[in-house]
């Protein structure tokens, strides 16, 4: 399934994306996709219904986070072999874990914003993960089936507050709307091996990242087990995975964002996110 959440910021309404690509309104049957309509039995029920008799919904949308109530935003650094070499950074022993703040979470199209004093501001594309069922000191073995489903992300990052301002990401990773998550959650049956996606991203029409999840460092199944060595991970709660190399900072020389660029990004069955690159406002 292809689960959404749409309408006006915080105003969202559950969703799912039919066989032929129509969106359909859940709102009769679930209140909304968040913790409660992750776990197996939840999705169970929903993958029984007759998605010809929901509720077609006219037009165009805006799309929110496909989850609604993320607890943690989990991320990954350096995950592939390459973009650790374009940034200049070696191989890591373990998974690099920060964290973005929840607040940076929005919809898969809507702008990101510079923050105030940027100069460094870069893209990032990556696989997210959603988690289903509580996670805690979980095997690799069984790592996947505490999964809910999988979504693009963009791990926007201002370079300069990451790496120039201490020795912590997260100031660098946490901005307002840098996290897009969507446009869907995709569950975790229409998945089958997440370590063979393909990832792309375009800057103005430019293609300036192309991946595969196959070429992680650390794949999905190792990273939520690692995780949950060291936090409980919680339904809705998201990882999202590194990202493969083409992003602005390894550039020569770099390359930045900028007012008016937009970013189109997206990997194979999980959908495109576009957003265009707008001002600091408050």
């Amino acid at each position: 399934m292809k689960l959404v959440r749409y309408g006006n910021p915080g105003k969202e309404k559950p969703g799912l994306i039919d066989a032929e690509g129509k969106l359909r309104d859940l709102s009769a049957v679930v209140p909304d996709i968040g913790t409660a309509q992750l776990g197996e039995a939840a999705l169970a029920k929903l993958r029984k219904l007759k998605t010809d008799k929901l509720p077609l919904v006219r037009g165009k949308p805006r799309f929110g986070c496909p989850v609604a109530g993320v607890g943690k935003f989990v991320a990954i650094g350096l995950n592939f072999a390459d973009h650790a070499a374009e940034s200049g950074a070696p191989i890591p022993k373990e998974p690099i874990v920060f964290m973005k703040a929840t607040t940076c979470i929005q919809g898969a199209n809507d702008p990101v914003m510079l923050p105030k004093g940027s100069t460094k501001t870069d893209w990032e594309v990556e696989l997210g993960v959603v988690i289903g069922t509580r996670a805690r000191y979980v095997s690799q073995k069984d790592a996947l089936n505490f999964v809910a489903g999988y979504a693009v992300v963009n791990d926007v990052s201002e370079r300069e507050f990451q790496m120039e301002r201490g020795p912590q990401w997260d100031k660098g990773k946490g901005c307002d709307t840098f996290g897009p998550i969507g446009p869907w959650l995709v569950t975790r049956d229409e998945v089958p091996n997440p370590q063979k996606l393909g990832m792309w991203l375009d800057l103005n029409g430019k293609r300036m990242q192309t991946g595969n999840t196959r070429t992680m460092i650390f794949g999905v199944a190792k990273l939520v087990s690692y995780v949950s060595q060291f936090m409980t991970l919680e339904p809705g709660d998201v990882i999202t995975t590194g990202t493969p190399p083409g992003v602005g900072l390894g550039m020569k020389p770099p390359l930045y964002l900028k007012k008016g660029d937009v970013m189109t990004l997206g990997i194979d069955g999980l959908g495109e996110q576009h957003q265009a690159v707008v001002a600091f406002k408050l």
